[in-house]
This record gives structure tokens, sequence and C-alpha cells, in this order.
């Protein structure tokens, strides 16, 4: 069975966007499940590449394809259960028939969304959802990078809460649990933030859940940059699915949804038609993001021991070729601009390496899309909006399929 996406399955992943977290705890801010995803996401791929370095490249393959999945998985299941309280929860953990009962439920609420995406993934999510004691490596490094991620939201709420009574208890939990997982190379440098490099890249990561997209246009609900490069990557890796990409191409452009908006760190999200105001201005933007980008992350990376990681954030942001958005592959240790036709032929192909950009910037576009048409089907009348979905609809109008996708007849069925 060929895969095809659909609306339905894309805004089942934007979901996620209205999901509140920690909604029984005073809050600083909202915390959003698709921001807890994104920096769950970022840690696991952090650990994939610490614990895979001994590794041959098709353990390496597998293993990464296998968080990735395992991850999507995880956040499906989640979107459904939505407020159960996770003391509750593990407690119908502990008993196997409660367990299969709430999960075959589960499934057969996602089932007619995501049975576009086929039956092999279809069974392969029941298999994983059915074993959730399996203490593979794909399963620990996302315990303990969800562990990590909802700690670093547990530290943003702590301060407030001082009168709430499980807050010692919840915190000694997290704090037990990671410490059970230091056996984990990684782990142990993620916990001490404030003298490690790589702890305090990942606590930086977290932060871009304070950055709003569209910052001054009201939108219900708003979005952060954290949250659109989740729902990014998860796009890129259901298109690489239906385009029939490789393993390392699909891994390769999950990740680089993960990352591509990470210059926002230090530059905030600039809008497009500032960026596009002239080539200069865009020109400027670019050389202070790459400068910046080296300065505060790649070299503290480098110069801490991380320089494997540097070099994959350097491949994945495309910063050899001018922009992440473009198609490359590794080439004899060259990396070269590829084309659509190139990389659906012979360049799809593990031993390259390649990276799907445009698929990415039609996944950028289509969160985009569907940020600003969720936006006024909840009422928010906005002429921003408006614009932006006539933008997009003109530009996918002019070229309908990009990279393998049909975009403009996937937009069709927004109308």
């Amino acid at each position: 069975m060929s895969v095809i996406i659909r609306k339905s399955l894309l805004e089942l992943i934007f979901s996620g966007s209205f999901m509140k977290r920690w909604n029984d705890k005073l809050r600083p801010m909202e915390l959003i499940e698709v921001d807890k995803q994104g920096h769950k996401m970022i840690v696991a791929w952090l650990l994939f590449l610490l614990n895979s370095r001994d590794m041959d490249k098709d353990s390496k393959r597998e293993l990464g394809e296998s968080i990735i999945e395992g991850g999507l998985f995880d956040y499906l299941y989640r979107l459904v259960i939505t407020d159960i309280k996770p003391p509750v929860f593990y407690r119908i953990k502990e008993n196997p028939d409660d367990y299969r009962t709430l999960t075959n439920w589960v499934l057969t609420k996602l089932r007619p969304r995501i049975m576009p995406l086929g039956e092999d993934f279809m069974n392969r999510m029941s298999e994983y959802l059915m074993q959730p004691d399996d203490k593979g490596l794909d399963r620990r490094i996302l315990h303990a990078a969800h562990l990590y991620a909802s700690y670093s939201e547990f530290k943003l709420l702590k301060s407030i809460n001082t009168m709430d009574h499980e807050l010692v208890e919840i915190e000694n939990s997290f704090i037990d649990r990671l410490n059970s997982m230091r056996d984990l190379v990684g782990v142990a440098e993620l916990l001490d933030e404030d003298s490690s490099v790589l702890g305090r890249f990942a606590r930086m990561c977290g932060r871009l859940r304070f950055q709003k997209r569209w910052s001054q246009t009201p939108r219900i609900p708003e979005t952060s940059v954290l949250g659109h490069m989740f729902i990014v990557a998860a796009y890129s890796w259901f298109f690489s699915m239906e385009v029939g990409a490789c393993r390392a191409r699909s891994q390769n452009n999950f990740f680089c949804g993960l990352f591509h908006d990470l210059p926002e760190l230090l530059t905030r999200d600039i809008i497009s038609p500032v960026k596009q105001a002239s080539p200069e201005i865009g020109d400027l933007i670019h050389e202070y993001e790459n400068r910046e980008l080296d300065r505060v992350v790649l070299g503290p990376l480098k110069e801490g021991g991380y320089a494997e990681i540097a070099s994959r954030l350097e491949y994945l942001l495309g910063l050899e070729i001018g922009s992440e958005f473009k198609a490359t592959v590794n080439k004899d240790g060259v990396i070269l601009e590829a084309s659509d036709e190139q990389l659906a032929g012979e360049y799809n192909q593990d031993t390259l390496d390649p990276k799907n950009g445009p698929l990415l910037k039609v996944c950028d576009s289509l969160a985009a899309y569907i940020e600003a048409h969720t936006a006024l089907k909840n009422g928010i009348s906005s002429d921003q909006l408006h614009h932006a979905l006539y933008r997009i609809r003109q530009r996918y109008d002019e070229t309908p399929t990009i990279a393998g996708v049909q975009v403009s007849a996937l937009l069709a069925d927004f109308d």
C-alpha cells in the first residue's frame, strides 16, 4: 500500500499545539505538548549520537529510525490520552490487562487518521505501544529524553508552586529516575547544566518555547518556535515515507526539521517579509545568524569535546551550501547540492547521506499554513493571516509539485 499524506494527519500532528501541560499547577506561562515533544526529541538526538559512536552505520541508522518512530508513536498516544496524570497512567501500566485495554482503545481512535500511512506503520505502532516494558537502547534514550524535557518544565514552575504538597515528591521522582539512567552516555552531562557544554546547549534549545511565532498577530493557538520545529520534523518524516526516501534521507529530513529554526535562539523569529525586503537585508540577517551560531553554539560544542554534534548540526542547517532548504548529498566527503530528480533517483541511497531541503521547505510552509488556517477557523480575523494563506497558496499554485509532494492538491483540501 502506498503512503498518502492527508489533511487529517497534518491536523492531528498540529493538534498538540492546543494541549496544555501541568494544567493542575500554577504556571508562569502555558506549557504546551508540542514544545515538550520538540525539546524531548532534540535531547533524544543528542543521546542518539553519543550512544551510537561505536556502532556500524547500519546499526546506527536502525537505531535512529527506532528513536524517531518511537518518539512519534509516543506523541500520537499522548494526543489521545490527553489529561491522564502520570501517577494514574503508571498505575494503569502496572496492570497488563488494563494497559492493553487502554492501548487498544487509543489505536482504534488513531486508526482512521494514520491508516493512510499504511498497514506496516500501523502494525509497528501497535507492536511498539503494546510492549511498554521493552528496555532496548532506543526506548531508554527516549525515556531519558522525556524525563529531561519534563523536568525542565517542572523547574520553570517550581518556584511559584511552593504551597503545592506534591512538589517534593515530583522532583525527587525526576531526580531518581534520571540518576538511574546515568549509564547512558550524555545523561550525566545533561543534568549538569551549569558547567557542561552539552547541558547548556540542551537547556538553550528549551528556551525556544519562550519565542512565539507571528508575535504581532493574535492567534488561537499561539505557537512557539520549539513546537513549530517539532511539527515540521514530524511532517518531514511522514512525507519522506510518501516519496520513498531511503533511511538516511528520512532521518536527515526529520532532524533537519527539528533544528531548522535553531538560529532563532540568536535572532528571534524574524518574519519573512522583513527577510525578503531586499537581498541586502536577507544577506545581513543570514551572516549575523551564522556568526552568532558559531560563537554561541558550534564553537562551544567543538571546544567542549562534541565536535561530531557540531558537525552534524552544520550539515543539517546547510551551512556549507548556504541554506537548510537546499538538497544535499555527501559524496566522498564533499557536500554537494542535488536536484529533486537526483534525490529521487541515483542519490536516494544511505551511503550518500542525502538531505531533502526543498521537502523541508514544503513542510515548513504547510505548518505555517495550518497555523494561519486554524487561527482563522477559531475566529481570529487578521489581514496578516489571510495574506499568509494567499501567499502560500499562490506559491504552490505556480509550482504544484515539489520534491515529489503534490502540495497544491493537499492545500485544496483545506478549502
